[in-house]
């Protein structure tokens, strides 16, 4: 019996439509060129100029994250324009707070069969999120797979590379107690705790069409994007302003502060100064969460944390929300082990005073 020859289209695999899908995204490369990269997209790897970027003395910083399952659903939404900025934001937030200045990003999008509607829609959004942190996105790969993923689903990842000079860099090796801890606002739960997020809608049979306080439904704010630190922080970062800076991700406060601690300090955050964002007012409700698991698991509306000399952090207050951000006074540096307590009271998920401790 003769057979008919295979081709890889046979198996699934469109080489035409990942070649129509680079054409389509090479202006979204071009529209996030900066000093030491064209972004132009085609070679087998991407080229950054150090030198023209203005760097004399620097340290490489490298970075990788993915978007999580905050992707299911914005693929059960048809939402695909803000998930792009998530992924930059994981990584451009986590070179940052070494001081790093971002330079350069490449993604990853892998899916059973590829949609280019969809994958165009992706990576603007990733260009979006570059031209928010000031970093070239320079290459990628984007992967075929039949089989590894259920119709429709994809999944992301990002490596971002930054740099910083030696002198700046930052690694908490300045903080000391009686500092001052600053908290920038974040833009909602930004990448962290979907899990747990999509247990709760599955659970109570939420809807994500349903509006909330503010006209809001609740699968906008859910899918609100990450918010991007890196130009509001720079500045007084190069001002050597900043002794320290957390981004507060999986682990929430509690885990992620410690991390950029001396041994012989401990942070002790007050959740009283500043108001706790509905959205987790509204999920703690329906998980029926404690105080620790919400302060564990989500970033209570604070995205970033830096710490400051206390004769600083006025002014790096105003500096900072003179560049955008929200910023609230939430605590301080105290001697003791390396750790973090938060401090709060009535509306946490509990009706009297709590504390949530956790040493590193």
């Amino acid at each position: 019996m003769d057979r008919k020859p295979l081709t890889y289209a046979d198996a699934g695999v469109s080489i035409d439509a990942g070649n129509a899908l680079v054409k389509a995204i090479g202006p979204l490369a071009r529209s996030t060129a900066r000093p030491g990269a064209d972004a132009e997209l085609g070679g087998f790897g991407g080229l950054f100029d150090l030198k023209a970027a203005g760097f004399d003395d620097p340290l490489l910083v490298a970075a990788n994250d993915g978007v999580g399952t905050k992707l299911k659903i914005a693929i059960e939404l048809g939402r695909h324009a803000g998930v792009g900025v998530d992924l930059v934001a994981m990584c451009a937030n986590d070179l940052v707070v070494q001081g790093a200045e971002p330079l350069f990003f490449l993604d990853y999008f892998a899916t059973g069969k590829l949609d280019n509607d969809v994958a165009t829609a992706v990576v603007a959004s990733i260009a979006e999120g570059c031209r928010q942190a000031g970093c070239a996105l320079i290459g990628g790969e984007t992967a075929e797979m039949p089989g590894m993923y259920a119709p429709g689903d994809y999944d992301l990842a990002g490596f971002c590379v930054g740099a910083v000079e030696r002198a700046e860099v930052l690694t908490g090796s300045q903080v000391e107690a009686g500092q001052i801890i600053l908290g920038l606002a974040s833009s909602g739960l930004h990448s962290n705790g979907f899990s747990l997020v999509r247990k709760i809608i599955a659970e109570r049979e939420w809807d994500l069409g349903q509006v909330l306080p503010g006209g809001r439904t609740l699968g906008d704010n859910l899918l609100e994007p990450t918010r991007i630190y890196v130009r509001a922080l720079l500045p007084s970062i190069r001002a050597e302003n900043i002794k320290g800076l957390a981004h507060i991700t999986g682990g929430g406060l509690i885990e992620n502060i410690p991390r950029v601690l001396p041994k012989s300090c401990h942070a002790v955050i007050n959740a009283a100064h500043w108001p706790l964002p509905r959205l987790f007012a509204l999920l703690g409700e329906g998980g029926d969460l404690t105080p620790a698991e919400l302060v564990r698991t989500f970033n209570c509306g604070i995205g970033m944390i830096a710490i400051v000399a206390a004769a600083d952090a006025g002014a790096v207050q105003a500096d900072l929300e003179q560049a955008g951000e929200t910023v609230f006074r939430i605590g301080e540096v105290v001697a003791g082990a390396r750790g973090c307590t938060v401090q709060g009271g009535p509306g946490w998920g509990s009706d009297e005073a709590w504390t949530v401790t956790h040493h590193a």
